[in-house]
């Protein structure tokens, strides 16, 4: 059996350089070779290489775009409709999408006998997504990127874009982790005060929408949540039986377990990357997931298949009818707790300084030693209450006032 070399492909930043040249982003690009964004992403930083026949289309879409473009008159092109508001509301009819259609890319069947991944994915080697099934819609809201530049925005601007496109899917998500309607809209709209509050580093980010989908999943698990009043007691179930039942399930599962299902099988994340999120290994997150589906496989064998669970996950998610806060409403909610911890750092730090004042003010600057304690001394009546005198006692009044002195011979004691 013969075997064919391998297609040349240029190296990672030509491959980069090409693309933007084209005026494709790495969700075009990827529909066009039939791979998810992150997939092209790791392509272009040389982290993987393709193989077989995706090495084959990609080298041969990369020619493409290495030819020269011929010369003549631009063509046309109709200018683009305005687009529609963005709103926050989530009316309960609408479908629920967790990632984008670019990273919804299937990922592989965990049977329950596997412990670990069948293949883990290694430099060089890319799993094939041919023998993957199809899975539902994510729950992340769907968007597609700008083809031309656009002026650059401000931070207020840009925080408002990142809270439109992720806090809708973030409160659905929340809602899934802790079964609390109140809970989910307070965790995305804590998590995204403190990204305001950090957003030169949010900014710059990687990943801005993972990183504050891992802040509200970490105030959503929080286990001191318990000892609040208000979440002490249980929120009304859903309507309908199905979703009770499902909802029920995924409550009883342990949060490691619960928040690895819901980010793999409702978000649509990678194993790698959702035992990056979890701070788990990548055998370990593997683990959890076999576990968490058998626990719901266990109780509800409709929803053994994983697509029929991610399609369940989103119906569950769309029926509650959550709604998040507008972006003015959270960024000044994060300035106001941010002024009030700085007034109470201040004043704490203003009391520190008084009271150490006060201390060396009134403190002692020589050593007093301390007053003795008494001593008792025989032979004085114990001080008796006030009323009449008993003969006893009135017979030592006689007998002190008739030998009562005058005069310091008074202290000299008498012989008997």
């Amino acid at each position: 059996m013969t075997q064919h070399p391998a297609t040349p492909l240029p190296p990672p930043k030509e491959r980069r350089r090409l693309r933007e040249a084209a005026a494709l982003t790495q969700a075009q690009l990827a529909s066009r070779v039939g791979v998810s964004r992150e997939t092209v992403r790791a392509w272009e930083s040389g982290r993987t290489t393709p193989r077989g026949r995706r090495r084959d289309a990609y080298a041969t879409l990369l020619a493409q775009l290495a030819q020269p473009v011929p010369s003549g008159p631009a063509p046309e092109v109709a200018p683009a409709p305005a687009p529609a508001p963005v709103t926050t509301e989530l009316p309960a009819t609408a479908p629920v999408v967790i990632a984008p259609p670019d990273s919804a890319a299937t990922h592989p069947v965990l049977t329950p006998g596997q412990s670990t991944l069948e293949k883990e994915p290694v430099q060089g080697d890319e799993p094939e997504q041919g023998d993957e099934p199809e899975r539902g819609p994510a729950l992340l809201p769907a968007v597609s990127e700008p083809a031309g530049v656009t002026a650059p925005l401000t931070p207020a601007e840009a925080f408002d874009a990142l809270y439109a496109f992720c806090a809708p899917a973030l409160v659905r998500q929340a809602y899934l982790l802790t079964g609390r309607r109140e809970l989910a809209r307070e965790s995305v709209e804590r998590a995204f005060q403190l990204a305001w509050q950090r957003w030169p580093e949010v900014a710059v980010d990687r990943d801005p929408a993972g990183w504050v989908r891992a802040a509200a999943y970490e105030y959503a698990l929080s286990p001191w949540h318990c000892f609040r009043p208000r979440y002490r007691h249980p929120e009304p179930p859903p309507a309908d039986a199905s979703d009770r039942a499902l909802l029920d399930v995924l409550l009883a599962l342990p949060p490691p377990y619960r928040r690895t299902l819901v980010l793999y099988d409702g978000v649509g994340l990678g194993l790698p990357e959702t035992a990056a999120e979890t701070e788990a290994s990548t055998p370990a997150a593997a683990n959890r997931l076999l576990h968490a589906r058998e626990a719901v496989a266990e109780r509800l064998p409709e929803l053994s298949d994983p697509a029929v669970l991610h399609q369940r996950l989103a119906e569950l998610a769309s029926a509650e009818r959550l709604r998040a806060a507008r972006p003015p409403a959270v960024r000044g909610g994060s300035e106001r707790r941010a002024r009030f911890w700085t007034r109470a750092a201040i004043a704490f730090t203003v009391t520190l300084i008084g009271a150490t004042a006060l201390t060396l003010r009134t403190a002692p600057t020589r050593y007093e030693p301390p007053v003795p304690p008494g001593e008792t001394v025989r032979g004085v009546p114990p001080r008796a209450a006030p009323g009449p005198l008993s003969e006893r006692e009135l017979e030592l009044r006689a007998k002190l006032r008739e030998e009562m002195v005058n005069g310091p011979e008074r202290l000299v004691p008498q012989p008997e």
